[in-house]
């Protein structure tokens, strides 16, 4: 059979040849150290088919496992308030992704495969919703570090599983498509399923609390007057205010919460199964247990990290990196308490967070075509005026009972801005180190987990509109350094495509 060979471009759009059995892609002017490779069979037209199936049921069993997890975290700051169990809770997971991953996911990879841990490591959240049914120190605080231990292993090989297969399809597909807008696009298709977690795990709830509280909720609302609720609620919220001062935040029935678990709880079962029995292993192209970081692990994946540390482009985009967790913590904790429940009602912060999926997984799947077509930095830099004009709106808002169109609209529109992040920033990582996947994403989960960390250890310490401020403060500096970063970039093309008209 003849030997065919297919463009690829690096990050400096440059050419050059690959055979279909041995896809380099190139960093620079290096060669990348893992390669894939593919049996002749693979080259049939279907195989576009099969990488798509599998971006799509990772999704689907993402949305179906954090549709429970997002589903309990999203209530944790109201319905475990007591001496801030839930806040602290949530500080622990985050607190132990950051260990998890410096130290686990390529040992765990290595052990397992990128697919069996991504199936395995769902394992790890189900101690987490069964704690909820005896929320205790005792209970929460060991299943949340159980959550945090699983966590860098699962993001990890995901995000190590969606760049490679978007390098097979650029191979696939030759000339028709390049790695780093297959990579987006996939981040994107991902993304719209993983935030759609959003909608039915906040639909789940809200459908189950109000079951039973709409009656007292209506009455303990009407007891909650508009001066008071200005006063207390929004942007003027501060630690220390309870149900006593506002009914609004009654925690809802034991009984309805731990039906609530039940149901969330099936849901991680469901999604194990799903990721176990409907997804390929890497091994189909080529990649083998133990091979998709060179054998990293441990203190080696540390010192890769530390290694990536040193480098201008990691260094600048930690600060939108971190921006991502900051905001993230904020809107699972202080936005649903402070603005939702305070203001509307603890068993209503389902609704509004469904408007906060819905609209997160329509700006993911819109953002890989529009990064495609606007290109990467307009689509940030328009990200970044919606962002500010929200935080800068919702600083000067004056909180009303009841007051759902605004609650629901500044979740919807955070949702947007998140979602577009979350798609850029993390296809930007497999754009900006090719050759050190696990590490690059290990680097971004991190940071990510250090803002989330920071996010919620100053939940119990600030009052809302500090934190507004704050926010603003890290997405300023992380644009600057992601502005630079993209402009370095185009420099460097330039001055390349000026080097071959020449």
């Amino acid at each position: 059979m003849a030997t065919s060979t297919a463009t690829i471009r690096n990050d400096d759009d440059q050419q050059t040849s690959a055979t279909p059995l041995e896809l380099s892609t190139l960093n620079g002017n290096a060669m990348q150290q893992n390669t894939i490779k593919l049996p002749p069979r693979q080259y049939e037209r279907r195989e576009r088919l099969i990488i798509i199936k599998n971006v799509i049921i990772i999704g689907l069993a993402f949305m179906i496992h954090f549709t429970a997890f997002h589903g309990t975290s999203n209530l944790q700051s109201s319905v475990n308030a007591d001496k801030a169990l839930g806040t602290t809770t949530l500080a622990v997971i985050y607190g132990s992704l950051i260990l998890s991953n410096i130290f686990l996911p390529m040992t765990v990879i290595r052990w397992f495969g990128v697919h069996l841990t991504m199936s395995l490591a769902f394992f790890a959240y189900m101690p987490y919703i069964a704690a909820q049914f005896y929320p205790r120190f005792e209970t929460l605080i060991p299943a949340g570090l159980m959550v945090g231990f699983g966590g860098g292993p699962l993001w990890c090989a995901k995000c190590t599983y969606l760049s490679t297969v978007a390098e097979a399809l650029t191979f696939v597909r030759g000339r028709q498509s390049r790695k780093d807008v297959n990579t987006v696009k996939f981040f994107g298709l991902f993304f719209i399923f993983y935030q759609m977690a959003q909608v039915w795990g906040n639909l789940i709830s809200s459908s189950v609390l109000t079951l039973t509280l709409a009656g007292n909720e209506t009455d303990s609302q009407s007891n909650s007057s508009s001066q008071l609720v200005g006063e207390l609620c929004g942007a003027r919220y501060c630690p220390g205010i309870g149900s006593e001062v506002n009914p609004n935040l009654i925690p809802p029935e034991p009984a309805k919460i731990q039906l609530l678990n039940s149901i969330f709880l099936v849901c991680m079962v469901i999604a194990f199964l799903l990721m176990f029995f409907g997804v390929n292993s890497l091994k189909r192209y080529g990649i083998k247990r133990g091979e998709t970081e060179e054998g990293l692990s441990g203190l080696k994946l540390l010192t890769a990290t530390i290694n990536l540390l040193r480098t201008r482009r990691q260094l600048l985009i930690l600060p939108i990196t971190m921006f991502i967790g900051l905001e993230e913590a904020f809107l699972a904790v202080d936005f649903t308490k402070s603005f939702v429940a305070c203001g509307w009602g603890i068993s209503n912060i389902g609704f509004a967070m469904i408007c906060f999926g819905v609209a997160n997984a329509v700006a993911a799947g819109f953002a890989g075509g529009l990064a495609a077509k606007l290109g990467r930095t307009t689509l940030a830099a328009l990200c970044a005026i919606v962002n500010l004009s929200l935080l800068a709106y919702m600083l000067h808002y004056t909180a009303q009972p009841n007051d759902y169109i605004k609650y629901c609209t500044f979740a919807a529109v955070w949702g947007i801005c998140d979602g577009v992040w979350l798609v850029v920033v993390n296809a930007f990582y497999g754009i900006l180190f090719p050759k050190n996947l696990i590490a690059g994403y290990s680097n971004f989960r991190l940071w990510e987990s250090t803002g989330s960390v920071i996010g919620y250890i100053i939940s119990s310490q600030l009052c809302t509109s500090t934190k507004q401020m704050l926010l603003m403060f890290v997405l300023l500096i992380g644009c600057a350094g992601y502005g630079y970063i993209e402009f370095h970039i185009r420099k460097k093309q330039k001055h390349l495509e000026n080097m071959l008209k020449e």
